[in-house]
């Protein structure tokens, strides 16, 4: 499976989304890296030039569900169904409020690697 990790937004904070990044690549997946403040047209755009299989968000400026509705407007703009996630500082009461804009899953602070390698393992997801 081929992981697009991006950090959208201003948020300049980028540690957690590198951990992952590390994790998700020693477990055998292949990850693609964004880099730091992408607009959510630009991940997109990302995603479709390197044929992943799946898009993670690390948001950690507290506007997830503003970027997971930009998320789901473009996907559905570009008539695209590659499944996203969202990861970071989420809190609970939002994570069913993710899934309903479209999200996959949601990571909240807190997560361990291990746990969303688990995650990804269990998935299916057309390529």
């Amino acid at each position: 499976m081929k992981v697009l990790l991006s950090k959208p937004g201003l948020d300049g904070h980028d540690v957690g989304v590198k951990v992952l990044a590390h994790g998700l690549i020693d477990a055998g997946f292949q990850v693609v890296y964004t880099g730091l403040r992408k607009t959510i047209e630009e991940i997109v755009d990302i995603a479709v030039k390197n044929k992943v299989d799946i898009i993670g968000m690390s948001i950690l400026s507290g506007t997830h569900l503003v970027l997971a509705q930009r998320m789901k407007e473009v996907l559905a703009e570009r008539k695209l169904n590659i499944p996203w996630f969202v990861g970071g500082n989420i809190p609970a009461k939002d994570i069913e409020k993710l899934k309903k804009l479209g999200a996959h899953n949601a990571f909240a602070t807190g997560s361990k690697v291990a746990d969303v390698v688990n995650y990804f393992n269990s998935i299916k997801v057309k390529a």
